[in-house]
């Protein structure tokens, strides 16, 4: 098997799309090029007082929308090559789903379980120092988010470090995925799940597609497989399971559990805060190769790991009819294209796991504005809603309690108008993409790709720079 770098197989991706569109080479070789990528190399102090060198990236891939968005990552597999190649997924994923920003990606190369907290503060203030020096963070120029390994601590370390350098009256907008308390976002930390859930759901409703693969339509009683219990696996087989999916195995680091008849999410979530593991979860089959989880008999398989976990040496070998990328880059293009051949429905990373920055872009524009969503009409609406009811209840004198009419008047909190607005922005993105599809009969994937194309081309020719 021949190792294919993965900015490299994410052109491969973008090159096989161009060949649908009619743009001139040299607008095409503009969008997918990463436009600038630092390495960061600085000295943090150990807590026995031992200097360690830290190696970080950040790459900005497109400066067609400013300003660029893209998590950080803390990974042992963190390069030069995977900061660009995620950038460019970024790049990409926005334009799908219609999110106003350039492409960026970061990453800090450490296993964060072997430092302490007061470490991992260290290491993420000074990275926040040397972004500002370099000018790679600004809300106005490139605003990171959490990934693999980080989360609202390390952002919440971030602005304050931020603030603290380069203050002004829109600091809190330098970063996504913050605690609410400092300017996050209700609904930010399970977006990238529900974003997830909104695509597979839109998926299962097509009617031809589901004839084609032979299954019913909608997702009741369909079986899934998840792969990763982070924040995004887990929050995928939340929404999947209240959706109505039965979700037979999970697969995590340490090994993966199986049981055909079904997985409590909740209460495997609990048992993990208890034990720090799945794999003793009481029910289930304990498989101690995790990666074997992915070749499990299911209807919808969720890879929510990591990149190129489904690759020509498994791929056939996997049994779903229909794979959702949760994670970013998780099937080489060897695989998709073995697989495709069986006609699996493939739902392509570059739009499913957008969820997250669709929240992460509402949580900006909150930091711009300065005011909490539903803050200025929540109360109108529940008291013209509560009018409304009324004047119907005397003119059909049917009495309403008052538990129903706080629950029919109920005005939306900013949580109802994050779920709201990505739910659109979801359903919207699918039926441009398979519209696509549909018109010039090619796959999912390289159907996102066409549009992505096709909106950062539109917005370079209107810029003059390739009329």
């Amino acid at each position: 098997m021949v190792h294919i770098k993965f900015f490299e197989q994410v052109n491969k991706y973008f090159d096989r799309a161009a060949g649908y569109t009619k743009f001139p080479k040299g607008l095409l070789d503009q969008i997918k090029i990463c436009n600038t990528v630092c390495h960061f190399a600085f000295p943090i102090q150990k807590d026995d007082g031992s200097i360690e060198t830290i190696h970080a990236w950040r790459a900005e891939h497109s400066f067609h929308k400013l300003p660029t968005k893209g998590g950080i990552r803390y990974s042992m597999e963190v390069n030069e090559d995977e900061v660009q190649a995620l950038a460019a997924l970024m790049t990409y994923k926005c334009a799908v789903v219609d999110v106003p920003f350039g492409g960026g990606k970061g990453g800090v190369r450490i296993d964060r379980k072997k430092y302490s907290q007061t470490e991992l503060e260290r290491i993420t203030r000074r990275l926040t120092f040397e972004m500002v020096k370099k000018n790679f963070i600004g809300p106005d120029i490139d605003v990171p988010a959490p990934d693999y390994g980080t989360g609202e601590q390390e952002m919440a370390w971030i602005v304050d470090t931020y603030k603290s350098i380069a203050p002004s009256l829109n600091s809190e907008g330098c970063v996504t995925g913050k605690p609410v308390e400092l300017g996050g976002i209700r609904g930010r930390t399970e977006a990238t799940g529900r974003g997830i859930f909104f695509g597979i759901r839109e998926a299962c409703e097509q009617k031809d597609d589901m004839k084609r693969l032979g299954m019913n339509v909608g997702l009741d009683g369909k079986t899934v497989v998840v792969q990763g219990f982070g924040n995004v696996g887990y929050h995928s087989a939340k929404f999947l399971e209240e959706g109505g999916c039965v979700i037979t195995g999970i697969a995590e680091w340490d090994g993966a559990i199986h049981n055909p008849k079904g997985i409590n999410i909740e209460a495997l979530k609990k048992h993990q805060q208890e034990h720090g593991t799945i794999t003793t979860f009481p029910g289930a089959t304990f498989i101690k190769d995790s990666k074997l989880a992915l070749e499990l008999e299911c209807d919808i398989l969720v890879p929510a790991a990591l990149e190129s976990q489904i690759h020509e040496g498994n791929a056939h070998k996997i049994k779903a009819k229909i794979i959702g990328e949760g994670a970013n880059g998780p099937t080489t293009i060897e695989a998709h294209d073995i697989i495709k051949k069986r006609e699996t429905l493939i739902i392509p990373d570059n739009y499913l796991n957008a969820g997250g920055v669709t929240v992460s872009y509402f949580e900006w524009l909150k930091n711009l504005s300065h005011v909490r969503f539903g803050r200025m009409d929540r109360r109108f609406e529940e008291n013209s809603a509560k009018q409304l009811l009324l004047s119907i209840q005397d003119l059909t004198d049917r009495k309403l309690s008052e538990d129903d009419i706080k629950k029919l008047a109920h005005g939306a909190t900013e949580q109802d108008i994050v779920d709201s607005g990505l739910e659109d922005t979801m359903i919207t993105a699918y039926n441009q993409i398979n519209d696509i599809k549909n018109e010039l009969n090619i796959d999912l994937r390289t159907a996102a790709f066409v549009s992505a194309i096709r909106k950062v081309a539109v917005i370079y020719n209107k810029m003059g720079i390739f009329p």
